[in-house]
């Protein structure tokens, strides 16, 4: 019982408050990891092996002490309780997710495509300058259907599964994935453990946010696309996530995309039309179900298990 009502106010809590607008600890802890790789990063003359292994330590120097001391916080008696409710709701995003992708539909729906493309800017990687209104609302709901399973569906598995020492390690490894996880010339060995690890925390959530996109929408289409189309995603945690999401909408997510000034293939993804501004409204009522159906399942578990 202790644990679905701490997940049930922390959820509430961030359905309230949403992240704090200053001083947000996850923006603090990205400075410290900048930190720990500018003095860990090395020289241009390490070989592939060496700077994967420093991508290790930066990694371990990074993660394990915030772990560690979730741990001991939570123990401490009287302060225990409210530090786990304040460490999973710093960890959730839900009403963040929905405010940027509602900014980005209301734009489009007042026929602001500079500004659409200014705000879903602020939610994906890709380059946005030349997106058309379907570019716009496709890469929108594909953010949403995505960071459904990091800001909200990883974080209560893993409190679930692992207290809050759990929530900190998926979180704070998730965000040095965003910051380290890139095949690019600096990354692909620095960031290769970041990226593991990050990839071996979200594979079950990953299936479980599918599973739940599945059936909250169209479940038959939803499976299928899963079936036919997660695995050929280069993520092999994004690809369900999305496949599932878009089969529950009905829309067709994926396609060639820009990044870094390059047009990049990616896969079809889903079945049906094309997005429009309307579906990130439906996307994010999707994640929202998806949240009530995971606290609906714990408050059940926990009145089973008394």
């Amino acid at each position: 019982m202790h644990t679905a009502l701490v997940a049930l106010v922390a959820v509430w809590l961030d359905r309230l408050l949403g992240e704090p607008q200053r001083l947000h600890p996850l923006v603090g802890f990205g400075r410290l990891a900048g930190g720990i790789e500018r003095a860990f990063y090395g020289g241009g003359e390490l070989t592939p092996r060496a700077r994967r292994w420093r991508g290790v330590t930066a990694l371990a120097l990074a993660v394990l002490p915030f772990v560690a001391g979730a741990w001991a916080v939570v123990q401490t008696p009287l302060v225990g309780v409210a530090a786990e409710v304040a460490l999973v709701y710093l960890a959730l995003g839900g009403r963040s997710l929905e405010e940027h992708a509602r900014r980005v539909a209301e734009a489009l729906e007042a026929g602001a495509l500079e500004e659409a493309r200014r705000r879903v800017g602020d939610m994906v990687s890709r380059d946005t300058e030349a997106m058309e209104p379907e570019d716009v609302a496709r890469a929108a709901v594909e953010s949403v259907l995505e960071n459904g399973n990091d800001a909200v569906f990883g974080t209560l598995f893993w409190y679930l599964l692992a207290g809050a020492p759990g929530v900190m390690l998926y979180r704070l490894s998730n965000t040095l994935d965003a910051m380290w996880g890139y095949r690019t010339p600096r990354y692909l060995h620095f960031g290769w453990a970041a990226a593991r690890l990050d990839d071996a925390l979200n594979y079950l959530p990953a299936r479980l946010t599918a599973l739940t996109y599945a059936l909250l929408g169209r479940f038959e289409a939803a499976l299928r696309c899963w079936r036919a189309q997660g695995a050929a995603w280069e993520s092999a945690n994004a690809g369900p996530v999305m496949a599932a999401g878009a089969g529950a909408l009905g829309v067709r997510l994926g396609g060639p995309a820009v990044y870094h000034g390059a047009l990049k293939a990616r896969p079809a993804l889903g079945e049906g039309r094309t997005p429009r501004a309307t579906d990130i409204a439906r996307a994010t009522a999707l994640v929202r179900r998806g949240t009530w159906l995971w606290l609906g399942v714990f408050m059940t578990g926990a009145l089973i298990g008394a």
